[in-house]
């Protein structure tokens, strides 16, 4: 952990490019972008978590140090409020095969079962082939008595309501809302920080299931879908929510400032050639990771070229 000496209002923190962890999965791929290190024969990679907890910083005065150590060390800079705790789980997943039907419940529901919040979130689709689809919702109004038949019956997935997907759509998914992430796509996850998961149908795969506890907290109609991006001033804005805007800049020759100098900002740099930089110097961003831009008044901005995506807090 770094010395408790280094705190705000004496030495700026500046940017933090956090270290990935890659998380095998079932449904997973064994072979990831070359950004990523390659699984071993036979351990299929689902998900890279990009700010989770236990990343840590890989170079700078800070490296070795967790997130969770910096979060709690400087709450004002990286949690919501006077909170310890980071806000948001930020992924890029890479389904070689179905992802389950899945919900999870909102803020309330969550509380009420003794976890700190639920679990609304956004998926980013960097790459799709052809017929990719996603899951969100139902095609036709159904009540949970009928979804639960579904699932005892097989037949669930005729129930849902798919959305083809192709690279640079943006998916919003409430809680409450069933859903699926469909095969032959790479998705750049933005969710609360929150890992309450109810599967409740998976191919006949053997894993467990959780009819009742996901029942309990689905929701027959859903604000969820593809959103149509809003141009801004110098970028463009994916999604807005009560708990994450998700926006992206398209970097040419001229400087794209980032504003948000007092909130936490994170980049995801979509190639090589993005620059990030203050007063204080410059920072390449790498590919396919994440730089925590903690909030402590600096104002940055982007430069090189290429795509970034940035993701904040409302």
């Amino acid at each position: 952990m770094p010395s408790q000496e280094l705190h705000l209002g004496t030495k700026h923190i500046g940017p933090v490019s956090l270290r990935p962890i890659l998380q095998e999965r079932i449904w997973g791929e064994e072979t990831l972008p070359g950004c990523y290190p390659q699984p071993a024969a036979g351990k299929p990679i689902g998900e890279a978590w990009l700010t989770a907890e236990t990343c840590v910083a890989d170079s700078g005065p800070l490296a070795g140090t967790s997130l969770a150590e910096l979060t709690k060390l400087y709450p004002a800079a990286f949690a919501s409020g006077a909170s310890a705790e980071f806000p948001l789980l930020i992924k890029t997943l890479f389904p070689r095969e179905k992802l389950s039907v899945q919900v999870h419940p909102n803020d309330a529901q969550a509380l009420a079962l003794g976890q700190p919040r639920g679990k609304t979130e956004c998926w980013y689709v960097l790459s799709a082939e052809p017929g990719a689809t996603v899951a969100v919702g139902f095609r036709e109004e159904i009540s949970l008595d009928q979804v639960r038949a579904a699932i005892a019956d097989g037949t669930l997935e005729d129930k849902l309501r798919y959305l083809p997907v192709k690279a640079g759509d943006m998916v919003y998914v409430d809680a409450g809302t069933m859903h699926a992430i469909g095969s032959g796509m790479v998705v750049l996850e933005t969710q609360e920080y929150s890992d309450i998961t109810y599967r409740l149908y998976d191919y006949g795969r053997p894993r467990e299931l959780h009819v009742d506890a996901g029942l309990a907290v689905t929701r027959t109609t859903t604000d969820a879908g593809l959103v149509e991006p809003l141009a801004m001033d110098g970028f463009t804005r994916l999604v807005a929510s009560d708990y994450f805007v998700v926006d992206r800049f398209s970097l040419l020759q001229a400087a794209a400032p980032l504003g948000l100098r007092n909130q936490m900002q994170m980049l995801f740099a979509l190639g090589e050639g993005s620059l990030v930089e203050s007063g204080a110097g410059t920072v390449r961003l790498e590919p396919w990771r994440i730089v925590v831009l903690p909030a402590e008044g600096i104002e940055y901005v982007l430069r090189g070229r290429g795509e970034v995506i940035r993701i904040a807090q409302p």
